[in-house]
């Protein structure tokens, strides 16, 4: 991947893979160019999955005033 494409957002790059969808969804795109973006649309789709589970990791821990950081639990929540 490309290092223009590591530093989009998570809504960026949703935005490009929603694209992409759409015009394979079409269906009147070239065979290579369909492979090109498919291509493209799999990077970002695993660039998005990459930076919900970085945001996940940051959610399961509190970090307090002082420093001291503790897994987030909801109240009620089994685990």
């Amino acid at each position: 991947m490309s290092e223009k494409a590591a530093k989009l957002t998570f809504e960026e790059a949703m935005v490009q893979l929603e694209e992409i969808v759409e015009k394979l969804e079409q269906g009147d795109v070239p065979l290579e160019e369909s492979i090109d973006l498919y291509q493209q649309g799999m990077k970002l789709s695993k660039l998005c999955h990459t930076k919900l589970k970085n945001v996940e990791k940051k959610m399961d821990k509190i970090m307090h005033e002082d420093g001291r950081e503790e897994p987030f639990v909801i109240q009620g929540e089994d685990h």
